[in-house]
């Protein structure tokens, strides 16, 4: 099911997922670069919890802005060694754009994966690292870990996390609103890129 992108997305893109109840997308009035960097291994994914911040409480990849004359990439690789104590090599996996109602810009977030680290990982003043599993168990061990913390995520994450597992490249777009003094998603699209 193919469709037009959201505004801020580019890309040739099937869409493979939408929602939200709102009929319009928010708008905005600039464009800020960020980076967001999640590590893997085996069935296992790397998170941090956010312990201040925008998102404080939520369960995460480690990142942030890019400064000014850093490339996207050494900006990933710079924010995962602050907020976690790895470096990885990196790849590009996919492109989330962010808008609230909070912020008159836009986010733009360039999604990186990676599978091998160095360094020792460590917890931080911003971020607590923590592994989860995100193969399907059907008997818990204890040495298991716990399954990806959707529940404690940003509401949107189930619709696009499952492709950044998969290896799948992809781009969407989020809008949240203020509701009842928290932020709630609002409008959504995701697409996996076509070749």
């Amino acid at each position: 099911m193919s469709t037009s992108n959201p505004p801020g997305v580019e890309g040739h893109l099937e869409e493979v997922s939408r929602g939200g109840n709102s009929a319009e997308w928010l708008p905005y009035s600039q464009v800020k670069q960020y980076t967001n960097t999640f590590i893997f291994r085996d069935h296992e994914i790397l998170l941090g919890l956010k312990k201040r911040g925008f998102g404080t409480g939520k369960y995460n990849g480690f990142g942030g802005k890019v400064e000014p004359g850093e490339s996207s990439l050494q900006a990933a690789t710079r924010e995962l060694e602050e907020e976690a104590g790895i470096r990885a090599a990196l790849e590009l996996a996919g492109v989330f754009f962010f808008v609230s109602d909070k912020e008159d810009k836009a986010f733009h977030i360039d999604i990186y994966r990676g599978e091998n680290f160095t360094g020792l990982i460590t917890e931080t003043d911003e971020m607590r690292p923590q592994w989860f599993s995100f193969r399907e168990a059907h008997i818990q061990t204890p040495e298991q870990l716990p399954p990806i913390p959707f529940h404690q995520m940003w509401e949107t994450d189930p619709y696009w996390i499952p492709l950044l597992v998969n290896r799948q490249p992809f781009a969407g777009r989020a809008d949240f609103r203020t509701q009842g003094g928290k932020l709630l998603p609002s409008k959504w699209w995701f697409g996996t890129v076509l070749p």
